[in-house]
């Protein structure tokens, strides 16, 4: 999570919506830089609304507006399908080496507990709004990453060039008709988020 005084802004991490390489950019010129440890650098809507907000209000001037990106909901859980197939997670209990991502997504649709590597959460949770606060102000398309690079220059007055940083492994993502109905109807929150980012309007 980055905090920017000046145009009142707050940038959320969602996991694997590109924000890394946005993070690595803008660290510099943030005056609330939370990062290293996945909790602290992934703070949800809720952690922000409840722990640094108050804080944040202190501070003389308009409120601050929370920007954040989404990713098409399969295209997020096939990152982090790839990404937990990466060699170096041989032997992990996270692997999916050896696991088609039909069976990883069967997986993660199951009730109970999950297997470690398909125990993974919704980016409509990690932007679910604390008990009567609204939710993100700004919501951008991860397959148009170009509008949030363009309005965070714009609001920061800077011109951004991203690195690419946690690239994902390519990989098979391909699921039979009656998994994918399964899947997109289990991530109906997700998907209503993502379609309405589709015209950012800043």
């Amino acid at each position: 999570m980055l905090g920017f005084v000046a145009p009142r802004l707050v940038l959320l991490s969602v996991p694997k919506t590109g924000t890394t390489a946005l993070e690595d950019v803008l660290a510099p010129r943030a005056q609330v830089v939370l990062r290293a440890r996945p909790e602290i650098k992934h703070l949800t809507m809720r952690q922000y609304q409840n722990s640094i907000l108050p804080l944040l209000k202190t501070i003389p001037g308009p409120p601050f507006r929370v920007m954040a990106v989404i990713r098409e909901p399969v295209s997020w859980l096939g990152s982090w399908y790839r990404y937990r197939a990466r060699p170096q997670q041989a032997g992990k209990p996270n692997s999916t080496i050896g696991i088609s991502f039909e069976g990883f997504v069967e997986d993660y649709l199951s009730e109970g507990k999950r297997p470690p590597y398909a125990a993974l959460g919704r980016q409509s949770l990690f932007l679910r709004p604390a008990a009567g606060h609204p939710g993100p102000d700004l919501l951008f398309r991860y397959e148009q990453l170009d509008h949030a690079v363009r309005f965070l220059g714009q609001a920061l007055d800077t011109r951004l060039e991203l690195p690419r940083v946690n690239v994902s492994p390519p990989g098979d993502l391909t699921l039979p008709a009656p998994t994918a109905e399964r899947l997109r109807a289990a991530l109906a929150e997700d998907y209503a988020l993502w379609d309405s980012a589709a015209r950012p309007d800043p």
